[in-house]
């Protein structure tokens, strides 16, 4: 996501002609897009995106276990 950022701002500051940007070529201002598009990419093959999912998954399912248990009043004792 950084590198889609980055690049909407070097974009941007390309077409606005501002300061050094203006001088760059425009392979290196669109060069974080396809950064970004193999970074996806690389992060699917590898499993990492199904992990990150899984484990918000993971804590949102226990944030909700902890909130019915403490409605309950089956919580952790507090001595």
């Amino acid at each position: 996501m950084a590198l889609v950022v980055i690049g909407l701002i070097l974009l941007l500051l390309k077409l606005a002609g501002a300061s050094a940007v203006a001088g760059w070529s425009w392979f290196i201002v669109l060069a974080p897009f396809p950064l970004a598009i193999a970074w996806w990419g690389l992060s699917d093959m590898t499993g990492r995106t199904a992990r990150k999912a899984m484990e918000r998954e993971d804590q949102r399912k226990e944030k909700r276990r902890q909130e019915a248990m403490s409605k309950l009043g089956t919580g952790p004792r507090r001595d």
